[in-house]
């Protein structure tokens, strides 16, 4: 029998402490609440798209840097949401400590990113040692802060005023989407290109303190007790500390750390809107070196038997009309100009600032022959596929491709079935086309699957390749310093509607580097290394891998 007289056992704690004392009204809380939401998920989807961006620069392929990212980031959030739910009882306290947190691991975390990469030779050989995991390790640390946020700001939504979860979710939510709206936008079409990625960062990070400190330290400082409010205060005011001393130093961490990369002889730094264009070199006797997003695009050391390979085999036919798809930097345009017979080149280039640096910087022009100085030379400002589309069909005696390395993410729709279906159509009737298609040795996969895709687009092949009996040649462009070392050859496929004939053009001026006894021996080499049974690359199932 029960007693009634005995006492109730003791019940579970109550699931709402009460309402917040808030020194403004609940109306005016509840926007400030939803304000901070809204400026929280802009800083953290800043964050997320500055790890992106960042690894795709620094390790290359970027659909695998985004996925990696994202995916660990959405796990952590989740995790993250979790592990919140025990500090629901102190949510003020909790959310601030949080934000401070987010706010310096967030803003440090490009400078992190950028220094492991300078100062430890590269992410080639990171994996080895572990060190590569520090991406992961700052998308796992962002994500787990980020996913902490919400349940926190919820109770602090309920203290204020209760209302039933569906609307307070709702309400939660708007503030939360419509802010990484605003912070997706704001990081490709403002912070990266005004600030650059380390400025941007450290400015992401410094909002962030400040809305979740102010808001704790400001409407919520009644549920706080003196000694958290001071931890708090001190807490914010160091990472905010923090942060504007990394501000203030990143320029000459910047400097530093582009040393550390490229070398102290780096004469050009700038970020065209389109990449980050580097030269080192070109004066006292030093060869010049062209980096395009840290990858070594030109090498004044072996530039010369790479476009010669690549330009003069081409031009053995007709060739009045020439196209170059890409070759901002003038090389292949030098090479062109070199045969008698033609009348105009057309130079389509995504990237002005390269074409405008290879016009005006003295090292790089006197490279290139000074070839845009020529008035047969026009210059179009445009991505290669959307030029291609709008191209007049048989047009082109000959066509050019000087493209990023095809494991390059952003390249691999230049190097699809439907883009050499537009260059077929381009291609005047006895038209050549010639491709460079990475190291055939290392990489006979990615090469030979550009051989497929064309001979899928209706153009007849022939492959061929440079070796290291080329003088001075290391490798040719898109090299990473690993990659430089590991390089014995650079591989071409030339290309036709008919079979084309692999020489170089009687009458022509004769290359400097380039015999065709040498150009027939390589192209039997490269062919005995085919890959049978190769699937061609498309724009919706891309075949390259970097």
């Amino acid at each position: 029998m029960i007693d009634p007289h005995a006492p109730a056992p003791p019940g579970p704690p109550p699931s709402w402490p009460g309402p917040a004392r808030l020194p403004v009204r609940p109306g005016t809380g509840r926007f400030l609440v939803l304000a901070c939401v809204f400026v929280c998920a802009a800083c953290g989807l800043v964050y997320e798209l500055e790890l992106v961006a960042l690894a795709s620069y620094l390790i290359g392929d970027s659909v695998t840097q985004a996925s990696v990212v994202l995916s660990v980031m959405v796990f952590a959030m989740g995790i993250g949401s979790l592990a919140a739910k025990r500090l629901r009882w102190r949510a003020a306290a909790g959310f601030g400590a949080i934000e401070a947190t987010l706010a310096l691991v967030g803003g440090c975390s490009a400078m992190a990113l950028y220094a492991v990469f300078a100062w430890t030779g590269g992410w080639g050989g990171l994996w080895a040692s572990g060190s590569r995991w520090l991406l992961v390790a700052f998308s796992l640390a962002i994500g787990l802060l980020i996913g902490a946020e919400v349940p926190l700001l919820m109770e602090l939504i309920q203290r204020i005023r209760r209302q039933d979860a569906g609307g307070a979710v709702a309400d939660l939510f708007a503030a939360d989407y419509v802010g990484a709206l605003v912070g997706g936008l704001a990081f490709p079409f403002l912070l990266l290109p005004l600030l650059g990625q380390l400025t941007g960062a450290l400015i992401t990070g410094t909002v962030n303190a400040v809305a979740g400190g102010a808001l704790v330290l400001g409407l919520f400082r009644r549920d706080l007790s003196r000694r958290a409010r001071w931890l708090l205060l001190i807490a914010n005011l160091l990472v905010l500390g923090v942060l504007a001393a990394a501000a203030v130093l990143v320029d000459d961490f910047e400097r530093a750390a582009r040393h550390a990369v490229y070398g102290t002889d780096v004469r050009v730094a700038l970020q065209t809107g389109v990449q980050e264009v580097v030269l080192t070199g070109g004066t006292h006797g030093r060869p010049l070196d062209l980096f395009l997003d840290g990858r070594l695009r030109v090498s004044g050391r072996d530039e010369l038997p790479y476009h010669e390979a690549l330009v003069h085999p081409a031009m053995n036919g007709p060739h009045a009309r020439v196209l170059v798809l890409g070759g901002g930097d003038g090389l292949a345009v030098r090479e062109v100009l070199r045969h008698p017979g033609v009348h105009r080149i057309d130079v389509v280039d995504v990237d002005a600032g390269l074409v405008r640096l290879a016009r005006t910087d003295p090292a790089l022009s006197r490279l290139n022959g000074h070839a845009y100085a020529d008035p047969r030379v026009h210059v179009t400002a445009e991505d290669a596929f959307g030029w291609l589309r709008g191209a007049p069909p048989a047009s082109y005696d000959v066509l050019v491709c000087d493209l990023p390395d095809p494991g390059i993410t952003a390249s691999t729709k230049l190097y699809s079935q439907e883009f050499y279906g537009l260059a077929r159509r381009a291609l005047a009737p006895g038209g050549r086309l010639v491709v460079h298609a990475g190291p055939l040795a290392s990489r006979p996969r990615v090469f030979w699957t550009v051989d497929a895709t064309l001979r899928a687009a209706g153009l007849r092949t022939v492959p061929y390749r440079i070796s290291g009996r080329a003088a001075g040649f290391a490798g040719g462009p898109d090299r990473t310093t690993e990659a430089s070392r590991a390089a014995r050859d650079w591989g071409f496929v030339l290309a036709a509607t008919t079979p084309p004939r692999l020489s170089l053009a009687p009458g022509a001026p004769r290359p400097r580097t380039l015999t065709r006894a040498a150009l027939t021996a390589d192209a039997g080499e490269a062919t005995r290394t085919r890959v049978p049974g190769l699937p061609p690359s498309t724009l919706v199932h891309p075949r390259y891998t970097d």
